[in-house]
């Protein structure tokens, strides 16, 4: 009797269904509210940006009423932040994914794989999307360096952490996410500043600092002793999935090497709220070292309109 294939249990009905959804459940940076989606948007079938309008805050102190005196009229800014559509794609070959059509619940198997494949790109994307906003000097008021100052002065710690959120001056209370990499929440936990909570009805613990939940993610930044962390609040991160057309996936069979073959293509955006793409890729859409490139990116909203700060330092 002959086995199962690819073919037979994945189709991009079946993906659109349940692997897209499956993908932003096994996001850390999605579950934690960090990311949201942004409503009314359509990825262009061409190109590689969005544009994103946006009205500024209104500014000025109000006028004494005067019987004599008008009131003076003042213009509400308007400006446009701008997105860039990230676009990936990958190929797998039943050899690779043999093993998964074993299980009794083969597609619920390879649907798991695929959804845990997608969704940490979706975060490595991010993190270098991170760097790459962080590294324009637009974005200074929204970081802190201590990462070489001498002694205990340069290491992570409750102080420095408090300095960094601190950053947002009267708007610090929006902040509720840290997201670190697992060198940094060790050494947290050792200094014993790491609280794990179970939340109601579900398994696994929850890591919280200093009242923010934690998400840990190695693909931050770690060079030496010098750490990166990034202090977030809720719908900091602004998320559009889009399609491809019909190559999103493609099946095909080598009938030489007797191999079934699956291909994925996704496009979508993940873009810092208050920020806009300067850049131009070298090629249709930018790579991860583009995003992470500084000189491509810069800021549009006001420091503390934009949740987010990043804090550098050593873990010992």
């Amino acid at each position: 009797m002959p086995g199962t294939k690819i073919s037979d249990i994945l189709t991009p009905d079946v993906w659109n269904q349940y692997g897209r959804a499956a993908v932003l459940e096994k996001n850390a940076f999605w579950q934690s509210g960090i990311v949201s989606r942004v409503e009314n948007i359509t990825l262009p079938t061409g190109g590689a940006t969005v544009h994103l309008p946006f009205f500024g805050r209104l500014t000025g102190d109000a006028e004494t009423l005067s019987d004599s005196n008008p009131l003076a009229v003042d213009k509400i800014s308007a400006g446009q932040q701008i997105a860039v559509v990230v676009a990936r794609g990958k190929a797998w070959g039943t050899n690779d994914l043999a093993g998964l059509l074993a299980g009794a619940d083969p597609l619920g198997a390879l649907i798991e794989q695929l959804a845990s494949y997608w969704a940490t790109q979706d975060q490595k994307e991010l993190i270098a999307t991170l760097e790459g906003v962080f590294a324009s000097a637009s974005m200074d008021s929204n970081k802190l360096d201590i990462s070489g100052a001498s002694g205990a002065a340069g290491v992570l710690s409750a102080a420095a952490f408090i300095d960094a959120c601190a950053k947002m001056g009267d708007a610090r209370d929006a902040l509720t996410t840290v997201a670190m990499n697992s060198a940094a929440e060790a050494k947290l936990a050792k200094d014993d500043l790491i609280q794990y909570q179970t939340p109601s009805g579900q398994s696994g613990r929850v890591p919280y600092y200093l009242g923010k939940r934690v998400i840990v993610d190695d693909a931050l930044p770690q060079e030496g002793d010098k750490t990166t962390l990034y202090v977030f609040g809720a719908g900091a991160i602004g998320f559009v999935d889009g399609e491809v057309g019909a190559g999103a996936m493609e099946r095909d069979r080598d009938i030489l090497a007797g191999e079934d073959v699956v291909s994925m293509r996704r496009r979508w955006i993940l873009h810092v709220k208050g920020t806009k793409w300067t850049g131009t890729p070298a090629g249709q859409f930018p790579t991860r070292a583009e995003l992470a490139d500084g000189g491509n990116w810069a800021r549009v909203f006001e420091p503390k309109a934009i949740p987010i700060i990043q804090l550098k330092a050593r873990i010992a």
